[in-house]
């Protein structure tokens, strides 16, 4: 079974960087590719197609970025995107975080009568235009791109929604919401495999560890207050500047003697500074199944999060502490943090029991990908 992807995700196949969601497509194909199925990735920052160590092939789009800016999208990209993906034949065409491109993956594969698998990134995918306004196209209010990319999203997003042969969401809430649109989906938790994060030592150097990008989506301003209202605690901060006013915020940071900046780093020094933090800490407004909650817990650490409280893992599992907007919850919970063993071994259990990457749950992505392969 041949199968295409589609992400910016060299880096995250190469163990080098990427977000929760370019991790996760890059995970289940390598799991995919393991079981003997012929893997395709196309990626938009590849120049050159090669074929990783895990006999993945890397496709780039033939003159992406040629063309004059305010007409490439339709004289070069949409065209290029659609050849590349119809020319790979695949079985299946799996997409995942909403973009207005997705369409064009959709159509190839109906054009050469393969099937189409829609995953969620975020609760915000399936949320209200309002929601979607406030929490992400406010902050590309001065962004061409992003505006025309929000504006045509709401336009195919339900469309492909309602007509791809399986959408795959990552917890129990996202389900239901889709489930009172009248569309029916596939729970499908998100993997991290272990081996690594049983290798590192427990050290804690800082109090709380940040992890994301630096910009309004991630809630970087909240937790720039959150800092300035705890100058008792100590910060690691790991992740990209995205915007203005994030970049205002970091130089701010520079002078705060309790805040460690430390840039985007590997996924595997990521890992380790992380079981080096008392705990995380996230301000994030809106996620689907945050990537770094979960080697949080793999690492045997709690979550202290503002706003998100994924599937209500956090309080029915008792993995930390939700706060649900209310930033003087946060902090106290900040406050008396105490970590334990006890603690530790029931984050990691619950980790082994939902998102550990094993036979079964290996087992279970094939079924799901073969089942739609042979759907009628």
């Amino acid at each position: 079974m041949r199968i295409c992807f589609w992400g910016k995700i060299d880096d995250a196949l190469a163990g080098r960087t990427g977000g929760g969601g370019e991790l996760q497509i890059a995970t289940i194909a390598k799991v995919i590719s393991g079981l003997g199925h012929e893997i395709v990735v196309v990626d938009l920052d590849v120049k050159v197609e090669y074929i990783t160590d895990d006999g993945i092939r890397v496709c780039p789009v033939k003159d992406y970025n040629k063309g004059i800016r305010i007409l490439r999208t339709w004289t070069h990209r949409f065209p290029g995107l659609y050849s590349t993906f119809k020319r790979i034949k695949a079985d299946i065409y799996y997409c995942r975080i909403r973009d207005s491109r997705h369409i064009i993956m959709y159509l190839a594969a109906r054009k050469v009568k393969a099937k189409f698998i829609l995953a969620l990134a975020s609760d915000l995918d399936i949320l209200s235009i309002r929601d979607r306004w406030r929490h992400f196209y406010s902050s590309s209010i001065k962004d061409l791109w992003g505006i025309f990319n929000g504006i045509t999203s709401e336009l195919d997003y339900p469309f492909l929604l309602k007509n791809a042969d399986l959408v795959m969401v990552q917890h129990e809430g996202q389900k239901e919401i889709l489930r009172k649109k009248g569309i029916d989906s596939v729970v499908f938790h998100n993997f991290i495999s272990t081996d690594k994060i049983g290798s590192l030592e427990r050290n804690p150097d800082t109090d709380f560890v940040y992890v994301g990008s630096l910009d309004k989506r991630k809630g970087f301003a909240e937790f720039f207050e959150l800092v300035k209202k705890t100058p008792r605690h100590t910060y690691k901060v790991i992740g990209r500047i995205r915007d203005k006013t994030a970049n205002v915020l970091f130089e701010k940071l520079k002078s705060y003697p309790n805040v460690k900046l430390m840039g985007q780093l590997s996924h595997e020094a990521t890992l380790r500074e992380i079981c080096n933090s008392r705990a995380l800490v996230s301000t994030s407004p809106m996620e689907g199944f945050p990537n770094v909650f979960i080697e949080a817990w793999a690492c045997g650490i709690p979550v202290l999060s503002l706003h998100v409280d994924p599937g209500n893992a956090i309080a029915n599992e008792g993995l930390g502490v939700a706060a649900g907007g209310n930033m003087i919850r946060l902090i106290e919970a900040m406050d008396n943090l105490e970590n334990s063993e006890s603690f530790a071994n029931k984050s990691k259990r619950y980790i082994q029991m939902t998102h550990e990457l094993n036979p079964l749950r290996i087992a279970e992505l094939n079924t799901i990908f073969t089942s739609v392969k042979d759907k009628q």
